[in-house]
């Protein structure tokens, strides 16, 4: 639990909001081709790359972006940086941002928190609840079974295939990353999403519908803003479904 729904709930929330991932990804790109525009010696941009493109970024924003990170075109100087807290019923939160102005996005983050019947913490006081993982997210389809992705993604070095009831999910430590998706690229097999993600190691459940109302509109903010990446909890409820 604690993922990011279903994926017919996770493809509509996308798609709802597509000019906005675009440019969170655009971002992502800029920021990642700073260590060099060119994705076969930059894992980082060939990763943000991959990611642009499983959800049909045009080619030219792509390249657009390339260069502002390579200095090539003017463009604004970006930090990372993460938020954590608790949302309503007490459901722990990790936001990951990437902005050009932290004072702007630390306040729009504690405003979310605070209107939603959260609490902005301080650095690390739920980052303990969750691991990093590399996840691949595979739709169930009659061409990928869970025993063809065991087969490939445990020989890449992934350490465990989950399967839900519309999707199978494999898991890697960050540093196999790239391993687990060079071994699926050759056995032919493209996961709908892949990125290195926070997952809960620890769960929590909201008391009340009001919490769970709640929790989902501060999400629903929270993703709004252009300076947010993801948005991570340890909620057992699938917090996308309508």
């Amino acid at each position: 639990m604690g993922r990011h729904g279903t994926i017919a709930g996770r493809k509509a929330s996308q798609d709802s909001k597509r000019a906005a991932v675009f440019t969170k990804y655009a971002r992502a790109i800029t920021v990642a081709a700073k260590g060099g525009g060119d994705p076969e010696y930059n894992v980082a941009l060939k990763h943000a790359i991959d990611k642009a493109k499983s959800i049909n970024m045009p080619n030219d924003n792509i390249t657009r972006a390339i260069k502002k990170g390579t200095g090539e075109l003017d463009g604004e100087t970006y930090e990372t940086g993460s938020f954590e807290g608790y949302g309503a019923g007490g459901v722990a939160v990790v936001v990951d941002v990437l902005t050009d102005n932290r004072n702007r996005t630390t306040a729009t983050v504690k405003h979310a928190f605070d209107k939603y019947g959260g609490n902005l913490g301080v650095p690390g006081c739920v980052s303990y609840m969750f691991d990093r993982k590399g996840v691949f997210t595979f739709e169930k389809t009659d061409g990928i079974t869970e025993e063809t992705l065991m087969e490939v993604a445990l020989d890449a070095g992934a350490e465990d295939v989950i399967e839900y009831d519309d999707s199978f999910e494999v898991l890697c430590a960050p540093e196999q990353f790239d391993s687990v998706s060079t071994g699926f690229e050759q056995a032919g097999l493209r996961p709908l999403e892949a990125d290195v993600d926070q997952i809960p190691s620890m769960e929590s459940t909201p008391g009340s519908e009001e919490d769970i109302k709640n929790l989902k509109k501060m999400i629903e903010t929270l993703e709004d803003d252009d300076d947010v990446q993801k948005v991570y909890t340890n909620c057992t409820i699938d917090l996308y479904e309508e």
